[in-house]
């Protein structure tokens, strides 16, 4: 048997042309980068951008940045790192399985959270507050200014010159008209990869802060047991299998909601795509309604289980304390760097000079993780801690 011949990026290309949907974004069809770069010989543009994604610094940092528990309140909870490559393993299920680009839909889905700041949504409301006279704070548009400016990595521009289609994914919010991704063309909606990654992240969200919860026990069987998803799934292991370990049971159930949003996802995306005949990437993005999304009694459930974990779990009064602890953290941070610009990094005190004194802070504090916020925080409070 003979050596076979080495896969060529024209190869990948052609592959994508033939195997994936007309309405799927093809990365020969991309709309490029800001700044001009020559092809990889064996990587697409969009797996070049899934791959300069993993090796930022923006995303090794999310692993000590909080998706519900703060990073010393156990090992086995969930960070913001942990969330994102779930995130990305649903994207490419559903990708794979409706011919899309499962490589952009994970670009992605890797990168949604790159605009993150520490002690997750509570640090996005603190630092909002913070610079409300600043143009204010939201972690889709800090995710793009991570990629497009405060990423350092090349010699030739700032940022990781990401292609336009992973841009357009990380922007998110399609109806957002100050969005400069979403200007051209009058487009709506952004591709169905983008919309894919997005439903991905709230699938894994709701059904991963779930399993946390129980984890943890602010969450306990009689609350879960109201949740019309919790009890069917329940029912069917019930009748199959006889004192099964909660643990297991958990897991079970858990694994079973998130198949159950996949499948219903995957069955009513396909018929919005068909009853508005959905031909090509333009399409999606210029269609009137967006394309990707549950079945109305689904997307009831779902709306159930939202409603649930933001009432039990996370305004449990420990959730809120550890909250309570963020805002004096954060707050305290940016009045002593905005009052004291010493106090901050040289580094930090040079860079963008275009940027006000407010926003080159904001961008060095949502930059932070969990625990590096709490060591500057102390650092600069405590007069027994060394610098």
């Amino acid at each position: 048997m003979g050596y076979e011949k080495l896969v060529k990026r024209q190869d990948i290309e052609e592959l994508e042309n033939n195997s994936l949907v007309p309405y799927a974004v093809k990365s020969v069809n991309s709309k490029g980068r800001q700044y001009k770069e020559k092809e990889h010989p064996y990587r697409t543009r969009f797996q070049r951008d899934r791959d300069r994604v993993i090796h930022s610094s923006a995303f090794r940092r999310l692993e000590y940045k909080t998706q519900v528990f703060v990073y010393h309140e156990g090992d086995y909870y969930r960070t913001r790192l942990t969330h994102s490559m779930e995130v990305a393993q649903i994207a490419r299920s559903i990708c794979k399985s409706m011919q899309l680009n499962e490589d952009l839909a994970e670009s992605i889905a890797l990168s949604h959270d790159l605009g993150h700041p520490p002690f997750g949504h509570t640090g996005q409301k603190i630092l909002n507050g913070l610079l409300k006279n600043h143009g204010g704070f939201e972690h889709n548009k800090q995710g793009l200014r991570v990629v497009r400016l405060l990423e350092k990595r090349y010699p030739e521009f700032s940022g990781l010159n990401l292609t336009w289609e992973l841009q357009e994914g990380i922007s998110k919010h399609s109806v957002d008209l100050k969005n400069p991704i979403m200007k051209m063309k009058g487009y709506n909606f952004p591709s169905l990869e983008a919309q894919v990654a997005d439903c991905a992240d709230g699938i894994a969200y709701n059904a991963h802060d779930l399993d946390d919860g129980i984890t943890s026990e602010l969450l306990n069987l009689e609350q879960v047991r109201k949740l019309a998803l919790w009890r069917e799934h329940e029912k069917a292991l019930d009748e199959k299998y006889t004192n099964l370990d909660f643990k297991l049971k958990k897991y079970q159930i858990v694994r079973k909601i998130i198949n159950n949003l996949i499948t219903d996802f995957r069955r009513t995306t396909l018929k919005n795509l068909k009853f508005n005949r959905i031909q090509s990437v333009d399409d999606v993005r210029c269609a009137k309604k967006r394309m990707a999304g549950f079945s109305k009694a689904m997307s009831e459930k779902n709306g159930e289980l939202k409603k649930f974990l933001h009432k039990n779990l996370y305004n449990h009064r420990k959730v809120k304390r550890m909250e309570f602890k963020s805002e004096i953290c954060l707050t305290g941070l940016f009045k002593a760097f905005t009052s004291n610009p010493v106090l901050l990094p040289e580094s930090v005190q040079r860079e963008g000079s275009n940027d006000s004194l407010q926003r080159r802070i904001c961008d060095y504090i949502s930059g932070m993780t969990d625990r590096y916020a709490i060591s500057e925080y102390e650092k600069l409070y405590s007069p027994g801690e060394k610098d």
